[in-house]
């Protein structure tokens, strides 16, 4: 199995198609790494799916850069990307650049940010030139969930469709070496995916992409509702609920220990 970096990523583009996913500990990271997994995300996703939150507004720096450490000892060969927390990244360069350093130190090989404004650009320009591999995010951002009014999908109109294309040539333009595009129309990613020469990786956005995110939680089966793209690749809820079942009856009867 070979090591996964920045460079084998985006050569993978028009080769390989990439099914990644998030992880946010190292028993998780050390089986999925086990796998294949090219790519392992430790997303700002832990809010809903690990810490309870409602989205994942709520999610601290110290919250990322422990699951970053976790995951970066559990995963051998993937690249390890770090989600930027809301907060973190929108209140200046300088800070961003620091907290962007602190991911990098704990153990990831690259970080993700969502947006496409000027500001973010020229963030990303710098992040690039300071030695750090970024990821960027366009369509539907979840840290702008209270802009849209929810989780509602991007660029269904011609005037939104050209400005995540807008976004996307933007972003790949200020240095990042891959674009996640999220829960826009199929037809609109595959032709963001033709555009560019960096990689697309789709969540909710179609087969055409060059590679796939899915949450963990939702792949496994772990999560009660996930969204209408996701495919379960497991039912572990069921696993797991009948081996708690189990033991706690065994306990009960004095079977264990």
């Amino acid at each position: 199995m070979k090591r996964w970096t920045v460079q084998t990523v985006t050569e993978a583009k028009g080769k390989t198609k990439l099914g990644c996913v998030t992880a946010y500990d190292a028993a998780f990271a050390r089986l999925a790494d086990e796998a294949g997994v090219p790519i392992i995300l430790v997303g700002d996703s832990m809010g809903n799916n690990v810490l309870g939150y409602a989205n994942t507004l709520n999610v601290e720096l110290e919250d990322t850069l422990r699951a970053v450490g976790a995951v970066s000892r559990g995963a051998k060969d993937a690249l390890v990307v770090a989600d930027l927390p809301f907060g973190t990244y929108q209140a200046g360069q300088d800070r961003a650049v620091e907290n962007a350093v602190k991911c990098i130190k704990a153990g990831a090989d690259a970080v993700k940010l969502e947006g496409a404004s000027v500001e973010v650009c020229l963030l990303i320009r710098r992040l690039v030139e300071s030695g750090i591999p970024v990821l960027a995010h366009v369509g539907m951002q979840p840290q702008s969930v209270n802009v849209y009014g929810g989780f509602k999908k991007q660029g269904k109109t011609r005037e939104a469709a050209a400005k995540v294309m807008a976004d996307a040539k933007a972003v790949e333009a200020a240095g990042a070496f891959m674009v996640t595009l999220e829960c826009i129309p199929a037809e609109l990613a595959a032709e963001i995916t033709a555009a560019l020469s960096i990689p697309t990786i789709g969540i909710g956005a179609g087969p055409v992409c060059d590679a796939q995110w899915l949450v963990m939680h939702d792949l496994l089966g772990l999560n009660e509702r996930v969204p209408g793209f996701v495919r379960k690749y497991a039912d572990l809820a069921a696993v797991v609920r009948d081996a708690f079942k189990a033991y706690v009856a065994d306990v009960a009867a004095s079977a264990f220990p």
